[in-house]
């Protein structure tokens, strides 16, 4: 008769299924490399149309960029980096927190 059995046993039970004895395993991240409001610029329209952002930090895969002031940003635009350099990285907005973005590159 289940239901008059002893209601320890049945939360010892629960419990017992919800304890985890394996560990996570960490999944390694792309390094990082913060640059502390790095100014650069995103173009669009092929690069007739600047604005300034910053790169907060950069991986060999994406950026975090913020704006001054909130933007509509499109979906996918070019960043230049380097202000000195003409080439340009393709990106793709992959998240939005106000006017901080995480941009994956590309290419």
């Amino acid at each position: 008769m289940a239901c008059f059995e002893d209601p320890d046993d049945w939360v010892q039970r629960r419990m017992g299924r919800m304890i985890v004895d394996e560990q996570r395993t960490k999944v390694q991240r792309e390094p990082r490399r913060e640059l502390r409001k790095r100014p650069t610029w995103m173009t669009i329209d092929n690069g007739t149309t600047k604005i300034e952002c910053f790169v907060l930090d950069v991986s060999p895969g994406g950026a975090k960029i913020a704006t001054d002031t909130a933007l509509d940003v499109r979906d996918s635009f070019e960043l230049a980096l380097v202000p000195e350099h003409t080439t340009r990285q393709s990106c793709e907005v992959v998240w939005r927190r106000g006017k901080t973005y995480g941009v994956k590159f590309l290419s």
